[in-house]
């Protein structure tokens, strides 16, 4: 018998985030860049011989068993699992149930900022493609997580975390109507990303929050045709186009000046997106040398993303230090989600 082990990287959304959710990109298009780092959502899968299923999160101490011929309902336990467990049961395995253990963890909360939920849903099912062998390259994978998440269990948000945990590296994505996307994986020179890594500094606050809420209230700004919303939304998208443009050319001071502004946009979509907590972070972080701060994800919390001259970095995580957050050690990860055999 043999274990399934998998792993799938977050991503720092760096530019353009919002622009994924429908219905503006229905209507507009989206444009995201972000790039995926050093910290996973991991998982394991241990057939059984019971006939029962059992689901554990190891970073979220919560477990749930049950008898392998269910569908599971999805009520705030461990919903991620079982939504993936029913599609392939459903999909792949023509509706026979499987015995197995599936266990969980992830570097970073959930709420974190960094598309750790969609990210799990990923690393769960490329373990479940490994075990069954499913011919399934990486936007049927993306795009089956995306479906799942978002229309199986209902969960709100956008497309990007998907297709970087499933795709690795640093990408320019667009959005599409009817869930289209086109993932343009950027080739970087290696001195631009370790000039990129050396300007970067990450900082947890400390706060996980729910996006759901957030995201919720820029759907509604959109569909009731909120043009301070929109017109923010459509400047985070031409944010990642310069964006991307400026990092291939190795111009980090212009990454992040563009970062600044594109979270001064951002801040225009949801009132939760930014809170004292945060402005006096960013605040702080500005006066100690840091050119431009922005929250990666939804916001209210979670992870800030820094763009500083290599040589204030010191200063600037001496500072971030101070504070009630701590600083994360990071690098980027080339690699996107995989999975592999371990002989027992």
């Amino acid at each position: 018998m043999e274990l399934i082990r998998s792993k799938a990287p977050l991503r720092l959304g760096l530019a353009g985030g919002g622009s994924d959710v429908a219905p503006y990109c229905d209507l507009y298009g989206g444009a995201v860049l972000n790039a995926t780092i050093n910290l996973s959502s991991y998982c394991t899968i241990e057939p059984l011989q019971d006939g029962s299923v059992q689901f554990e999160a190891h970073d979220r101490d919560e477990r749930f068993q049950a008898d392998a011929g269910e569908v599971f309902a999805y009520d705030g336990l461990l919903d991620l699992h079982k939504g993936v467990y029913n599609r392939v049961v459903r999909e792949f395995n023509h509706g026979e149930p499987l015995s197995l253990r599936v266990s969980t963890w992830s570097d970073a909360p959930a709420g974190s900022g960094l598309g750790s939920s969609s990210t799990m849903v990923v690393a769960i099912l490329t373990a479940y493609a490994e075990l069954l062998r499913l011919p399934l390259g990486e936007y049927d994978v993306a795009h089956l997580a995306f479906e799942i998440e978002r229309q199986d269990i209902g969960l709100r948000g956008g497309a990007q975390d998907q297709y970087a945990a499933t795709f690795g590296g640093v990408n320019y994505m667009e959005f599409h109507e009817q869930t289209r996307v086109t993932v343009n994986p950027l080739r970087i020179k290696q001195w631009i990303l370790s000039e990129l890594e050396a300007s970067t500094v990450l900082y947890y606050t400390g706060v996980s929050r729910s996006s759901d809420k957030i995201i919720a209230q820029q759907i509604e700004s959109y569909k009731s045709g909120s043009g301070k919303s929109v017109e923010a939304v459509h400047q985070l998208k031409l944010d990642a186009l310069a964006m991307k443009e400026a990092l291939l050319r190795g111009n980090i001071r212009r990454f992040g000046e563009i970062l600044g502004s594109s979270w001064q946009a951002k801040r225009q979509l949801a009132d939760q997106i930014s809170n004292p907590e945060i402005e006096a972070v960013m605040e702080a972080a500005l006066a100690a040398g840091a050119w431009a701060g922005k929250v990666s994800g939804a916001g209210g919390g979670g992870f800030i993303v820094f763009v500083v001259d290599p040589v204030e970095r010191v200063k600037l995580i001496r500072v971030l230090s101070e504070m009630e957050g701590r600083v994360v050690p990071f690098q980027f990860e080339p690699h996107g989600a995989a999975a592999w055999n371990v002989p027992i």
